[in-house]
């Protein structure tokens, strides 16, 4: 045996062989034909002793662009914020960070309790009466939400923005492809939803309408608008939300929305090279039935003592084929539980000004770009984004930035081919001024 670590010894491989009957490695795969089989040698690299292996990886992570020496003005759906430092104390907690379907209630008050709070401020944040205890990310609860509305209304065809973010709307199609379902893009216009081209595209055929609400440009969509389009027939409406921007905006439930879903990012979750994320999922008690996921219910026990439980559908209704509300019987508890202890810690007050600060930081910062020659383009109520539009190469600028510390903004023209030349900036409520003044500054340079 050449390292004592190793789980398997030359016995135990040996042992193992004779139990199945055969004599050697090469006997077990002798069914592959042999001018099908690799006969070089790989290329890989040798193998490191333990103290060469972590200086390389170390190499490599340094190697890595990090929010902790560069100031971030990326967005596009992870943000950088506020994170208390409670939250990772609790989430490392063996508890939690172990725990993965508390079916036993007796054994898993903490868990349930955790995410019926997740649930509880996701409907006040939200102004619906039901939440789920979390999905995937925020993409996969926005296509859960069209099968959903698919499902209840007994129709195929999916109204879409194109003001959402490009990514969910991809995951969309995915889910619309496998259920034979019509996926079809509405307009922008000024950088909001255009209302009379989705006026034109709905029909009697519609499940539902999908905007995002801040969208993806950061802007405010007309939701008065868009609902009164969405009801006037069986179609139900579908708002994404940035959860922490509903700490400031009236929730999209007091403007008749039937389904309200986003990513819990903003909340406790640092931006980690993209995910894992928290997806949430609220509706009304008229869908409570069909909603995805789980839920957690409070109940009383034997004594009359307050508990908490997985309630109204089961697992195994997951598995029904077509007959399923859904295919995903999971979800993000742990970042979930990061979620609920950021805004419980955080607060009601401190997350309406935490929202605040973003609008007012990315108002100042738009003041400064101007002054400094940058074109602003859409302008209008935005949250903490808004595009800018830059006369030399994007790629070009995003280095150049980031050798002054910086992290550029989003380049628009990936996936908006019209938007060629055109960057989506992100101001969160950690920016500084000294950041957004030299930010300004420097982008001027490309004006």
């Amino acid at each position: 045996m050449n390292h004592r670590y190793l789980p398997m010894t030359t016995d135990d491989r040996q042992e193992m062989l004779q139990a199945i009957g055969v004599d050697s490695i090469e006997e077990l795969f002798s069914d592959i034909p042999q001018d099908i089989r690799f006969k070089g040698k790989l290329n890989i690299p040798n193998a490191l002793k333990e103290p060469e292996l972590i200086r390389y990886f170390q190499q490599l992570a340094n190697e890595n662009v990090h929010l902790k020496d560069k100031a971030s003005f990326l967005g596009a759906g992870v943000y950088d914020h506020y994170i208390p430092s409670i939250v990772d104390h609790v989430i490392s907690r063996s508890e939690f960070y172990t725990a993965y379907t508390p079916y036993q209630p007796e054994i898993s008050q903490g868990e349930l309790q955790a995410i019926f709070e997740f649930q509880t401020m996701i409907c006040e944040l939200t102004g619906m009466e039901v939440a789920n205890s979390s999905m995937y990310d925020g993409p996969t609860a926005l296509a859960e939400a069209a099968m959903m509305s698919c499902g209840h209304t007994k129709k195929k065809k999916i109204l879409v923005s194109k003001a959402v973010h490009p990514e969910a709307r991809d995951v969309l199609k995915t889910n619309a492809y496998g259920q034979r379902l019509e996926v079809v893009e509405i307009d922008t216009n000024d950088g909001v939803t255009d209302v009379e081209h989705l006026k034109a595209l709905y029909d009697e055929e519609t499940a539902c309408v999908i905007v995002q609400h801040p969208n993806f440009f950061g802007r405010l969509e007309p939701l008065a608008e868009i609902e009164s389009v969405s009801h006037q027939g069986k179609a139900t409406f579908v708002v994404s939300s940035n959860p922490l921007a509903l700490g400031l905006l009236k929730p999209p439930g007091a403007f008749g929305a039937d389904v309200v879903v986003g990513d819990a990012q903003p909340f406790g979750i640092p931006t980690q090279y993209g995910g894992p994320h928290c997806g949430y999922f609220a509706t009304t008690k008229k869908l409570m039935r069909k909603v995805p996921g789980r839920l957690v219910g409070q109940t009383t026990d034997d004594q009359g003592q307050r508990g908490f439980v997985l309630t109204l559908q089961a697992r195994e209704q997951h598995i029904r084929r077509e007959k399923a509300t859904s295919n995903i019987c999971s979800n993000q508890a742990l970042n979930a539980l990061a979620a609920a202890v950021a805004m419980a810690t955080i607060g009601k007050r401190g997350v309406k000004e935490m929202a605040l600060q973003n609008v007012q930081k990315a108002a100042y910062a738009k003041s400064q770009l101007k002054a400094n020659g940058v074109e602003i383009v859409a302008e209008g109520p935005c949250f903490n984004e808004f595009i800018i539009k830059l006369s030399s190469p994007l790629h070009e600028v995003e280095e150049a930035l980031l050798a002054k510390g910086f992290i550029a903004g989003y380049d628009l023209g990936k996936v908006y081919p019209e938007l060629e030349g055109h960057m989506l900036v992100a101001v969160t409520e950690v920016r500084t001024k000294e950041e957004i003044d030299q930010f300004a500054k420097e982008v001027g340079m490309f004006a």
